[in-house]
Order: C-alpha cells, then sequence, then structure tokens
C-alpha cells in the first residue's frame, strides 16, 4: 500500500496532440523487493534512471500545454524499454554491478512485477495515444539521457542525441536546427542507434501505429538541476518547433 503508482501523467486532459513519454524518469522499487539487494548510491546512479529525463519531460510537457506519461519504477525493477524476456528487462547485472534481487527469478516473479510495473505504464501510455489520435494523428516523443563517458571512460562529445530508424519526419528537421545550435555536440543516432527497432515503447506506440515519432537523448552531466533540466527542454522546444508536424499539432 505504500508503494507508489507506477506512472505519473502530467496534463491528462490536454487536447494538444502531442505525447511525451519517458520510462526511465523514475528510481522506485516496490518494498517488497528489498531495494533489490543494492546499495542506494547506485539506485540514485545512471543504472537505476536516465538522471535528469523525468524534468525534462515535465518541462516539455508545460511548454507545449501537452499531456506526458513517466514511468515511476527503476529500470532494474523492469526496464519499460525493454521487450519482456529481453536479457535487459530485468537484469542480474547492470554497469558491472550486480543486481542481487533479479538473479533466479522466477517466471511468478516475472509476471508479478509485468503486471505492477510494466503493463500499468504501457496501457496508460497507449490510452492517451489512442485519445489524442480521436482528434488528430498525434506526435510522439521519447525522452532519456545518458552518460558523459562510453563504457571504457572515454568521453561522449554530443550533448543532445537524435535518435530514429525508419521514420525522419521529426528527426531529419531537429537534427538540421540543432545542428546550426550545437554544430558538433548533436548526435544523429547517437549515443546510440535507434536503427533496427531500438526501443520497445517507441516499436509498439509510434511505429507499428506509423505516428511521426523521435527519440530524444540529453547527456545527464547537464540535467542534474532544475535549471539545466529547463535549459535544455527549451533548446528541445525549439527544435521540436522547427517540425512541421509539431507545428501542424499545435497549431
Amino acid at each position: 500500500a505504500s508503494d507508489p503508482p507506477p506512472y505519473t501523467v502530467v496534463n491528462g486532459e490536454s487536447e494538444v496532440p502531442l505525447l511525451f513519454l519517458c520510462e526511465h524518469s523514475g528510481k522506485a522499487v516496490p518494498a517488497a523487493l528489498g531495494g533489490l539487494g543494492i546499495a542506494e548510491a547506485d539506485l540514485n546512479d545512471h543504472i537505476g534512471w536516465d538522471i535528469g529525463a523525468a524534468g525534462v519531460t515535465r518541462h516539455l510537457a508545460e511548454m507545449f500545454n501537452a499531456t506526458a506519461v513517466l514511468a515511476t519504477y527503476s529500470r532494474l525493477v523492469i526496464d519499460s524499454n525493454r521487450p519482456l524476456g529481453h536479457p535487459g528487462s530485468m537484469p542480474e547485472e547492470s554497469d558491472a554491478r550486480r543486481i542481487p534481487g533479479n538473479i533466479g527469478l522466477s517466471p511468478e516473479d516475472r509476471r508479478a512485477r509485468q503486471e505492477a510495473c510494466f503493463w500499468p505504464y504501457h496501457r496508460m501510455a497507449a490510452r492517451h495515444r489512442v485519445r489524442l489520435a480521436a482528434r488528430q494523428e498525434p506526435v510522439l516523443v521519447f525522452v532519456h539521457s545518458f552518460t558523459p563517458q562510453m563504457a571504457d571512460g572515454s568521453p561522449r562529445p554530443w550533448e543532445i542525441g537524435i535518435l530514429w530508424d525508419e521514420d525522419e519526419r521529426l528527426a531529419k528537421p531537429m537534427l538540421d536546427h540543432l545542428a546550426g545550435v550545437l554544430g558538433e555536440r548533436v548526435g544523429d543516432n547517437q549515443p546510440y542507434s535507434g536503427k533496427g527497432g531500438t526501443g520497445y515503447s517507441a516499436q509498439v506506440h509510434a511505429k507499428e501505429t506509423g505516428l511521426p515519432h523521435v527519440m530524444l537523448e540529453v547527456r545527464n552531466d547537464l540535467i542534474r538541476d532544475d535549471a539545466g533540466q529547463k535549459h535544455w527542454a527549451e533548446v528541445l522546444a525549439a527544435a521540436l518547433r522547427a517540425c512541421p508536424d509539431v507545428r501542424r499539432v499545435i497549431a
């Protein structure tokens, strides 16, 4: 009873056909899981959540008066952006750190997490997607953050990454806009690639439904406080307004 709900909805009554989704916004762990057997410092680190992504998402939703759905629970409990059955869905290890609470899970354990955390978030995301689509074709934006260094310690020079697969309706105008603002500090499918169906949420909610969409990544050292989150939300909002599909839905 003390556990928080599996998602938070911002501007849930908005009729603007623009939906922001943030799968790794939270770091909560259900009380029954005993903190997964890891240190709180690890849970607060990037392995537990996308640092700063929730704040950026909330600011974007406020700037556009649009709906956002944010997942509450840590991706170490269950990753809302991985298919069920994927090794990273309930990882036994993350960034070379063992997750004792995920070792030896039974099928019943896995189903319990799916029903408590994974499916409620995706059902709510789908509910708002369908609600907005009744008005006109909505645009979907997925918000994440990334670490300043790669696994080998080498620096990542990008400040923002635009991830996309086959749909360039948002990605191309955003990249064109940001190239003039950030130059080489914007990554085209960097630091991760959106090709090949990367990201369960984008695959299910956008690609399979044919909706215009883009996945955004912001380097997390830039968004660790509200001022940084607001600043980079403003940068991203300006880039989104450069997209014809976004201008269509906010007109």
